[in-house]
């Protein structure tokens, strides 16, 4: 799932998703990489993509990872989640956080993890059932972080800048200096 909600507060509350990267919009670069699954977006509506909104819109990331785990097939049993402002992911990342989970199946799923220790809880893979079972009726405003507290995760080491993503001018600024040529 692709998720591209978020008030985008320290971008001026611009719209991530439109945001011109190369030549293409961060929500084009994702989609690419997501292209040959099946996907949803969780947010705005996207012409041609299906495409779901938290409840209530607004709830927050936690919300909208639930909202597209519901979205998807239920015989879905591996969710991949790539947050929108996340344009350095390829599918090679994706990949790598799939297999993750899948060699170890006492693992309820995998993140993406910087060089930092910055864990990113919107590029990960999670065991759908597992995730859909510790959801909570109230999701308006619960931390990603608490969510996901109970599931046994793995931390996937990034390579290069994919773990890098966009919430200043200044994110943008290099994402568009690390660009392939």
């Amino acid at each position: 799932m692709v998720l591209t909600g978020g008030t985008a507060r320290r971008l001026g509350g611009a719209d991530k998703a439109a945001l011109d990267l190369g030549g293409r919009t961060m929500l084009d670069r994702v989609l690419g990489v997501v292209s040959d699954w099946p996907h949803v977006v969780v947010g705005e509506p996207v012409t041609g993509v299906p495409t779901v909104r938290e409840q209530p819109a607004g709830a927050g990331p936690a919300a909208a990872l639930l909202a597209g785990a519901e979205a998807l097939p239920d015989d879905t049993t591996l969710v991949l989640a790539l947050a929108v402002d996340m344009p350095h992911v390829t599918v090679p990342t994706l990949e790598r956080l799939r297999d993750a989970v899948r060699d170890d199946g006492s693992l309820d799923g995998a993140l993406l993890v910087d060089a930092d220790g910055r864990r990113q809880y919107l590029c990960a893979a999670y065991r759908r059932a597992r995730l859909l079972a510790v959801a909570p009726d109230d999701r308006d405003g619960l931390p990603l972080h608490r969510l996901v507290s109970g599931l046994r995760l793995v931390e996937v080491a990034a390579v290069g800048h994919e773990a890098h993503d966009v919430d200043t001018w200044e994110d943008l600024a290099r994402a568009r200096e690390r660009l392939d040529p």
